[in-house]
């Protein structure tokens, strides 16, 4: 049975979205695992990791959540497990599904380094369950050949069964090929796929939105498989929001108090797709129900504006598992992009 690996240099680099493309793609029975992880998902007063929530909800998986994952913090599973007990741990988790899978799919932390100092970098991971590694880049042009010199320069693939890169997220392939694709082969890595950026997998769906943070759906519920292409921040007057360019583009999240009743108002006449109201202040009922006949959904978080323009500032671009456009369009990609011969 294979085991594959899947690392990255930096994090967002695209890992899951990667795994959930060849899955897709490959169409057989897989299992998944991150066993130490870094995206702490809590609900009904359960903590998992949210990729391994993710993978389980789109593809129906037996394992629960918590099961995939030996800790998050680094304190914990070094009270629990040196490198002899986190070598027999990870065979137990992977016995667990050999009879049923025909691959597991191990997802790595954030970088390549995290986990080290407790076994569970991606690296260590290969070479504790024999697994073939493949590292996952992204970023401009300059950062990805970084990164790729790093490795051939910096880290030590002795005893690892290295099978090659997946450059994510490229702006002009036909550009990059023709100026670093040389060089790549050259330092002795084989590149299995070059994918390109996409804008649509930027978009921020209303689901995610539901999913990653606590909120309250008071009006709208129809347009919940809405998809936000840009968020806007409304917190000036009306009469200068529409000399705005940014809030005059359709597809818009907008972002403001409860109070601002002028404010919802116009986002609601004005192409939005979802609107978040602050500060735990509900709107007007006048207002809801207009919103409700729109199908824009508005969400009631408790947190002020600038704490919630935060928050979405540092989510992560991840797919929800109710983004079925996504979900497909990372398989298209897979089938097109990604060479599985070579892995």
């Amino acid at each position: 049975m294979d085991k594959l690996i899947i690392a990255s240099t930096r994090r967002n680099a695209g890992k899951t979205s990667v795994i959930i493309g060849m899955t897709k793609s490959l169409g057989i029975a897989f299992g998944y695992l991150k066993p130490f992880g870094d995206r702490l998902f809590y609900r009904k007063k359960r903590l998992w990791d949210y990729d391994a929530a993710l993978m389980t909800n789109i593809f129906n998986l037996e394992a629960n959540p918590e099961d995939m994952s030996m800790g998050f913090e680094h304190s914990k599973v070094r009270y629990v497990y040196d490198e002899e007990s986190t070598k027999q741990k990870l065979q137990e988790m992977i016995s667990d599904m050999e009879n049923k899978k025909d691959r597991i799919f191990i997802e790595g932390g954030q970088n390549l380094s995290y986990g080290a100092s407790i076994n569970l970098d991606s690296i260590s991971l290969a070479k504790h369950v024999d697994g073939k590694l493949l590292i996952v880049l992204s970023g401009d042009d300059g950062t990805v050949m970084d990164d790729l010199s790093f490795i051939t320069r910096c880290v030590d693939l002795t005893n690892t069964d290295f099978r090659g890169v997946i450059i994510n997220k490229v702006l002009d392939i036909d550009d990059f090929k023709s100026t670093y694709l040389d060089d790549i082969h050259k330092m002795g890595i084989n590149v299995i796929g070059i994918i390109p950026h996409t804008p649509q997998l930027t978009y921020i769906s209303v689901h995610a939105l539901l999913e990653r943070f606590f909120v309250k759906v008071i009006a709208g519920e129809g347009g919940l498989n809405n998809i936000a292409k840009n968020i806007f921040v409304g917190v000036a007057s009306v009469d200068a929001v529409h000399f705005d360019p940014l809030f005059r583009r359709g597809g818009k999240l907008v972002i403001t108090s409860g109070d601002r009743s002028d404010m919802i108002v116009t986002a609601l006449e004005h192409d939005t797709s979802c609107i978040i109201v602050t500060s735990n202040i509900v709107p007007a009922a006048n207002i809801l129900a207009r919103a409700s006949e729109a199908n824009i959904p508005l969400l009631l978080v408790p947190e002020d504006t600038y704490q919630v323009v935060r928050q979405i500032d540092g989510m992560d671009n991840i797919v929800s598992k109710n983004d079925t456009d996504k979900i497909n369009f990372l398989q298209k990609l897979a089938e097109d992009c990604i060479d599985m011969e070579k892995i």
